[in-house]
């Protein structure tokens, strides 16, 4: 059994999951979307009483709580016990293009030029994560959700807005892949 669930899965499998949680979700009228949780992590540390974004009934969103806390206890579980020891099977076309950036694949799922420790005794790598950080949580805050929410849940449900979102997110990828990342490494 551990050897199937170890293997790598096809991608319609995925797909056809993500479908039916949101089959799921439409059933019982609730939207999917996980920056919803910093709203709502932010109400219950009290922030409603200064700030009136906050000041809602954080109680309605217990649901999307434990499906944060159930997907970290599933990704530490795979990371940890259900992952192959294989390297990560990348596309050859991809470790050229990281390579021409100087960005080097050891078959890891980040490269250790951003994400290792001596990574980050470089200014520069400090300064990329923090702009990106803060780039993707106010971009998701000045979109109404994540690229997840938008791209699932907001299609799913026929949302223009997110419809435009997620053109803007694809548009933002890659202007980044193609402008900007060689122009950073």
């Amino acid at each position: 059994m551990i050897e199937f669930i170890t293997q790598p899965w096809s991608w319609y499998f995925s797909g056809f999951m993500i479908a039916l949680i949101m089959v799921i979700l439409l059933f019982w009228g609730k939207s999917f979307g996980f920056s919803a949780n910093l709203r709502t992590m932010c109400t219950m540390a009290g922030a409603g009483k200064s700030v009136k974004f906050f000041d809602f009934d954080w109680k309605t969103q217990q649901w999307n709580l434990m499906f944060l806390v159930g997907s970290i206890i599933g990704g530490y579980i795979a990371a940890n016990f259900l992952s192959s020891p294989s390297a990560l099977d990348l596309s050859s076309h991809t470790i050229n293009d990281l390579k021409a950036l100087g960005i080097s694949f050891n078959g890891g799922v980040n490269p250790d030029e951003l994400f290792s420790s001596a990574a980050l005794a470089h200014p520069k790598t400090w300064i990329i994560l923090l702009t990106g950080g803060l780039l993707v949580g106010f971009g998701s805050r000045y979109a109404g959700g994540c690229t997840s929410g938008h791209a699932i849940s907001g299609l799913s449900n026929l949302q223009i807005p997110s419809l435009i979102a997620v053109i803007g997110f694809f548009i933002g990828g890659l202007t980044m892949t193609y402008i900007v990342m060689p122009l950073l490494f």
